[in-house]
């Protein structure tokens, strides 16, 4: 049973209060969510790593000047998700140009070592699609789509994340997969 006293088992929450009493604890908070924002980034952008880790920075920075402001009647991870999206909408604007498309295939994925070979090439290839059809769809839908699959949020975070009201997350989000349909059989990939 982990000890109750150890910080990395307390809730975002208690780690807020934590925080605001002694910064070194902001730490743990970044270690939990330092590899979840940096994907979120990715995936949205498509920038080169470095700069999304440049973007993750600024967030880390912002949510830690902000934290007196962070309701803790709320969950964190909303909070911090939306501080994360607000600034890939201010980098996006600075740049004023659409970011260069490159191949975002997950290098990091972890396959059992009885695959067949055959799989591990199926699997890059379909998320190589994946995000050059993602690429190609609208940000709005781009959005609601890598936060419901791929970073798992429900309809009430993604409504917090987005500040949309909750009916509009569902109708973003059956846009969304109807638009990222459409330029499947477009672009004649099947998956």
């Amino acid at each position: 049973m982990p000890h109750p006293d150890k910080i990395e088992d307390k809730t975002d929450e208690e780690i807020v209060r934590l925080s605001l009493e002694n910064k070194e604890n902001y730490l743990w908070l970044m270690k939990r969510y330092e590899n979840k924002l940096l994907r979120y980034i990715l995936r949205l952008t498509n920038y080169p790593k470095e700069d999304a880790e440049d973007i993750l920075q600024e967030v880390f920075i912002k949510a830690y000047l902000n934290l007196n402001d962070f309701n803790r009647n709320l969950k964190f991870s909303s909070w911090i998700y939306r501080i994360c999206h607000n600034e890939v909408i201010s980098h996006w604007r600075k740049m004023k140009v659409r970011p260069q498309m490159t191949e975002l295939i997950d290098n990091n994925l972890k396959f059992s070592t009885n695959a067949p070979i055959y799989k591990e090439l199926e699997i890059k290839l379909n998320k190589g699609k994946i995000n050059e059809v993602l690429n190609q769809i609208p940000l709005k839908y781009r959005e609601v789509l890598v936060l419901r699959y791929w970073d798992e949020k429900d309809y009430n975070e993604m409504a917090d994340i987005l500040r949309v009201p909750l009916g509009t997350v569902g109708t973003l989000l059956n846009r969304a997969k109807k638009s990222f349909k459409e330029m499947t059989i477009k672009q004649n990939i099947n998956f």
